[in-house]
């Protein structure tokens, strides 16, 4: 993954209060954290935090957080751990900044991006993704962005598996070879009557139906006259 600087200032003001006035001033409240490290409040420009989750994954992103104080500055290598969106007006609203080691391993998720085109699509078929994360292991130089699994040989019908996937040096799968990433499904099919079949259903129906009409009339017709018959007195 590829370093980037971030600078970040420290706040000592607390609550939902200070956080709005923090966001209004066009900076993002966060938060730096990690392995003996007591909690420190800060806030980065917005435009710097947006930049870098330009040029990265987001999340997972490992920086050089740059943080400045009344004391000074001092710079310490984090991942950007979470990164908190408004769904609504798809603006960011708080960051979370863990402190990592270059010479320990990490245990991560990693988006998986699916290349080119599958041949079972041109067919027709459906590509659908399973999987889109996976967990992986690694030195954090040794950590990448995003993995990409071709699924251009995928025919109707045939599974990707995580063992298809090649692994960058130094990075290890934390998931069973055989888990499935992406399959090509057969189009689903309407099957639609024959019109001439439907029209002679049709008629058969409807003169089935008239003829139990019939019936009922007949029915009734003879009901009512036997009832006629039974009240006549006797002469």
């Amino acid at each position: 993954m590829e370093q980037i600087t971030l600078t970040a200032r420290i706040r000592t003001e607390k609550g939902k209060g200070a956080a709005r006035k923090i966001r209004r001033n066009n900076q993002i409240p966060a938060i730096f954290y990690g392995p003996g490290q007591e909690p420190v409040m800060l806030a980065v420009e917005e435009s710097d935090l947006q930049g870098i989750l330009r040029q990265s994954a987001g999340e997972n992103a490992i920086l050089g957080l740059q943080i400045e104080s009344d004391k000074g500055s001092e710079t310490r290598t984090v991942m950007l751990k979470e990164v908190q969106t408004d769904p609504i007006l798809d603006t960011v609203f708080h960051a979370d900044f863990y402190e990592i080691s270059m010479d320990q391993v990490l245990t991560i998720d990693i988006p998986i991006h699916l290349v080119n085109t599958p041949a079972g699509v041109t067919e027709g078929g459906i590509l659908q993704q399973v999987k889109r994360e996976v967990s992986v292991s690694g030195l954090p130089g040794k950590l990448v962005d995003f993995l990409e699994a071709d699924v251009s040989e995928l025919e109707i019908g045939d599974s990707l598996h995580l063992s298809a996937i090649k692994v960058p040096e130094g990075i290890t799968f934390n998931e069973e070879e055989t888990l499935t990433i992406a399959v090509v499904a057969a189009p689903t099919v309407v099957e639609e009557p024959e019109e001439g079949v439907e029209e002679e259903e049709g008629l058969e129906e409807g003169a089935e139906a008239e003829g139990e009409a019939e019936a009922g009339a007949e029915a009734k017709s003879e009901s009512k006259a036997e009832s006629k018959t039974e009240s006549k007195p006797e002469e």
